[in-house]
C-alpha cells in the first residue's frame, strides 16, 4: 500500500449573513473579512483513491478567519476529487468540520466546478472554491437544511501553487510513481471534461 500526500494554502474573503458566494466575497473584501485555509491532503492508499469514483481523501490542518476565533484546528476534514455532477461537469469537494472562538461547531463546505461549455478554463476553475460556512457540524445530506453562516470565494495564489507543487510526498518515499498516477488521473479527469466528448 502506498500513501501519498500534498499540502494546499487558499485565501479569500466571506461575509457573515450572504448566501451569495460572489457577493459574499466582493463584500468581505471591502471589509476585509478574510478567510483562508491550509491543508494536508493525504490518501492512505492511491490504489483505492484511483479506483473509488469519489476520489476520497482526508484532509487535515486548519482555517483561519477572525469571524470565527482567528486560527482553528480543523478537527474532521474529507475532501474529493472530481466527483461527476452531470455531462460535461465535475467538481472537487471540500469538507471541514472545525469549533469557532466562542465553542460552537462550524463546516466550511467549498467546491471547485469544471465545466465543459466554459471552455478551456483549466487555472481559474481549479483555483476558484465557492465557499460557504454553515452552522453545526454537518453531513453531505445535511447541507439543503442547514443554516448558512457566511459564503465567499477562495483562490489559490500563484506562488502558493507553486509551493504547492513542492509538498507532493509518498510512504515509501521510493514509490515516487505515485505521483506521476495522481497527476495522470488529474489529467484525465480534466480530458473528460474539457475533451470533445465532455459535453455527453
Amino acid at each position: 500500500m502506498v500513501s501519498l500526500a500534498f499540502t494546499e494554502e487558499m485565501k479569500g474573503y466571506v461575509t457573515l449573513g450572504e448566501p451569495d458566494f460572489d457577493r459574499g466575497y466582493r463584500a468581505g473584501k471591502d471589509a476585509g473579512t478574510a478567510f483562508m485555509f491550509h491543508l494536508t491532503i493525504t490518501t492512505q492508499d492511491i490504489d483505492r483513491f484511483i479506483a473509488d469514483s469519489q476520489h476520497t481523501a482526508s484532509a487535515e490542518g486548519w482555517i483561519e478567519a477572525e469571524l470565527f476565533g482567528g486560527r482553528r484546528s480543523v478537527e474532521e476534514g474529507i475532501f474529493n476529487l472530481f466527483v461527476e455532477e452531470g455531462p460535461g461537469s465535475k467538481r472537487m469537494l471540500y469538507r471541514l468540520q472545525f469549533v469557532d472562538g466562542g465553542g460552537q461547531p462550524r463546516t466550511m463546505t467549498g467546491f471547485k466546478e469544471v465545466l465543459h461549455e466554459h471552455g478551456l478554463d483549466v487555472w481559474s476553475e481549479t483555483t476558484t472554491l465557492f465557499t460557504r460556512v454553515l452552522e453545526g457540524h454537518v453531513a453531505p445530506e445535511q447541507d439543503a437544511e442547514a443554516s448558512v453562516l457566511a459564503s465567499g470565494i477562495l483562490h489559490i495564489h500563484p506562488l502558493d501553487f507553486a509551493r504547492q507543487l513542492t509538498t507532493f510526498r509518498t510512504d515509501p518515499a521510493r514509490r515516487i510513481d505515485a505521483i506521476g498516477r495522481f497527476g495522470a488521473l488529474f489529467a484525465g479527469e480534466l480530458w473528460s471534461v474539457y475533451g470533445p466528448e465532455g459535453n455527453g
